[in-house]
């Protein structure tokens, strides 16, 4: 979840969410406002959650100003990354982030549902645990009710906990308009058009139980034999 693509040095020329945003792999994540990063009341917590905190902070603000040896600008980056995605997490689940997400989801940007009776349903990205390092995160449809593995390998490493579990159920109580009906409809198995009948399973069931009980009797006959 850490293997995150870097930049070369020119690459921080740039402001470091813009470059860490158009960082291939990054596509599911939103701009975080600079307004909300430099509250820090929005980041209580997280300078015990992260090493080199400061040096990261400092970076994600572009306001790092000490020089740092190679080896250790490596280790800052890597932490601005997680605390980037810490931050991320709890800025989606705000009114404002809330708002940046549901573009990204108008646009299908997460993906579409592989399941063909979900007919293409946008995609949100879900953690299933709020913890960092325990899930990478998934793809969560509102119409099947079901999540997925993302498609690209880039994608399916990313921590689950940089979405969190409660994003994409709070997006739809904010925006309940936009809650896709569910999926009615089921995958009916047909042999040479016909739906195999109820009447078969239990066929089969009774066929399996007759099985389990001569299996069982010869068990015990042997059992006797030995004794």
């Amino acid at each position: 979840m850490d293997d995150l693509t870097s930049g070369s040095d020119s690459d921080y020329a740039k402001y470091w969410i813009d470059w860490f945003l158009t960082t291939k792999g990054n596509e599911y994540f939103c701009e975080v406002d600079e307004e909300y990063i430099l509250d820090r009341f929005n980041l209580t917590g997280l300078n015990s959650e992260v090493q080199h905190y400061v040096q990261a902070l400092d970076l994600i603000t572009d306001s790092l100003e000490e020089e740092l040896d190679d080896e250790m600008r490596e280790a800052v980056e890597k932490s601005a990354r997680h605390l980037y995605g810490l931050i991320h997490a709890r800025f989606i689940i705000t009114s404002r982030g809330l708002a940046k997400m549901l573009e990204k989801y108008k646009k299908a940007d997460f993906g579409r549902c592989p399941r063909v009776l979900c007919h293409n349903q946008p995609l949100l990205p879900v953690g299933l645990s709020d913890q960092p390092y325990t899930k990478s995160v998934k793809l969560y449809c509102p119409r099947c009710e079901d999540i997925y593995n993302p498609k690209s390998t880039r994608h399916a490493s990313i921590d689950g906990a940089y979405y969190g579990s409660t994003f994409p159920h709070m997006l739809f109580q904010v925006y309940p308009h936009l809650l896709p009906p569910k999926s009615n409809e089921r995958y009916i198995p047909r042999i040479f058009g016909f739906k195999i009948h109820d009447i078969a399973k239990q066929h089969r069931w009774q066929d399996q139980q007759r099985e389990e009980q001569q299996r069982r009797i010869t068990v015990v006959g042997e059992g006797n034999v030995n004794s």
